[in-house]
């Protein structure tokens, strides 16, 4: 499988987008409260990212991913309503903000609705306003999983190094390659999501 090429692909912001491949560390927030969400911080322990899930902000089926400052860059929620009973899929819709404070559709993620209990289930992302595809490969809660674009280039692999596995039975901790070109904030926007869907650190 290719890796995808260094051309920019700013979704969220060209700030998080590098012009060489990064590695992101992952570690939940401590288990005090369901829901609490995670941070990423880069190989200097600085955060880059926090995630609150719905422990923090009170709300079901909502994620905000703000920067290492705690400004919001994205604000998460999953489709509701009775279209959602009657869908096949379950949505969630990723959106950014402008100056002004509106919101603005950035992705789509669609989830089956027996995700949870199937290896082989495909999530689709679709984004905004280009249209760009994307699907995760492999199973999240094994940590072994890639974002591949709809031609097959890899966009970012979520994994345990073997070190860290051999000293941690649990999965609270582990990195994420994010190739040269990738907006970092979209990858984690959708980590985020999957971390909701299988009932992780960011769900109640």
């Amino acid at each position: 499988m290719a890796v995808a090429k260094a051309s920019a692909m700013p979704l969220i912001s060209k700030l998080y987008c590098s012009s060489s491949q990064v590695v992101l560390v992952v570690r939940r927030r401590p288990h005090v409260v369901n829901g609490g969400g995670f941070v990423v911080t880069d190989c200097s322990q600085k955060v880059v990212f926090r995630i609150d899930g719905c422990g923090v902000l009170g709300t079901k089926g909502e994620l905000v991913l703000r920067d290492g400052n705690g400004d919001a860059l994205l604000l998460i929620r999953r489709k509701g309503g009775m279209v959602e009973a009657l869908s096949i899929h379950k949505r969630w819709k990723g959106y950014t903000f402008d100056y002004e404070g509106s919101q603005k559709l950035v992705f789509t993620l669609k989830e089956p609705r027996s995700s949870c209990l199937a290896k082989n289930n495909a999530i689709r992302i679709a984004t905004e306003p280009k249209g760009s595809s994307f699907e995760i490969k492999g199973y999240f809660p094994d940590r072994n999983c890639s974002i591949i674009d709809s031609i097959g280039n890899i966009v970012a692999q979520i994994g345990v190094k073997k070190e860290v596995d051999e000293l941690m039975a649990s999965k609270d901790l582990y990195h994420v390659v994010v190739n040269p070109g990738i907006d970092q904030a979209f990858v984690f926007g959708v980590i985020s999501v999957l971390d909701y869907i299988y009932g992780e650190s960011t769900r109640c």
